[in-house]
């Protein structure tokens, strides 16, 4: 009986289709970057004498090692920690000229005199986990944006947003220049009634 040899696979094709999909996994693999915290750094100036700050226009909240929150020194949860910032910034203690006419809050002598002049100082330890650091700065600027958006409310009516709507369309790269034009005047007003004074000192050494 005569020997049949075996029919030959055309693999002539195998290195388009090896092409083909490495293009679609390239295309369609998404790889995940890590984002930093949004911060603007205040302009280089040369200040002979630095102002003074009361001691009681800083509000000071301190992650240590064992990421406990203190806030002016005392235990707070996290869950708290917006409230007690609001308080403080909302506060309108001052008098005169340090006077504040749209703040809402209990206007307390010992705590801030007015938006402008409050200042949240943030200290953490180099052994605090890095998810509670990011938890504590985002109820702050959370502290910051409710504020604004209460403001921008009030000033803007008509508009039907908040600020954090309106700077987020302002942000959008579809949104036209003349609606970006009016909103950064509003954006920028609102800016000023609660200016957004966050201080990180360098992270304290465990020994």
């Amino acid at each position: 009986m005569p020997k049949r040899s075996a029919p030959e696979v055309n693999a002539g094709s195998m290195a388009d289709i090896a092409f083909l999909l490495l293009i679609f996994f390239l295309v369609t693999t998404t790889i995940e970057t890590d984002s930093g915290i949004n911060r603007k750094l205040p302009p280089i100036e040369d200040v002979v004498d630095p102002p003074i700050i009361k001691e009681r226009n800083i509000f000071t909240v301190v992650v240590n090692k064992n990421n406990d929150l203190l806030v002016e020194e005392k235990p707070m949860n996290i869950k708290d920690l917006r409230a007690a910032a609001i308080a403080f910034l909302d506060n309108g203690g001052g008098k005169g000229e340090e006077a504040c006419n749209f703040c809402q809050g209990e206007k307390d002598p010992s705590s801030s005199d007015n938006p402008d002049k409050a200042i949240i100082s943030l200290k953490n330890d180099r052994e605090t986990e890095y998810q509670v650091y990011i938890a504590v700065q985002n109820e702050l600027v959370a502290a910051y944006n409710e504020l604004r958006d209460r403001e921008y409310l009030r000033l803007y009516p008509n508009d039907g947003i908040t600020f954090t709507q309106a700077d987020k369309i302002y942000s959008d790269p579809r949104t036209s220049p003349s609606t970006k034009e009016a909103l950064k005047e509003k954006l920028n007003t609102v800016k000023l009634l609660f200016p957004q004074k966050l201080s990180e000192a360098e992270p304290s050494k465990t020994n």
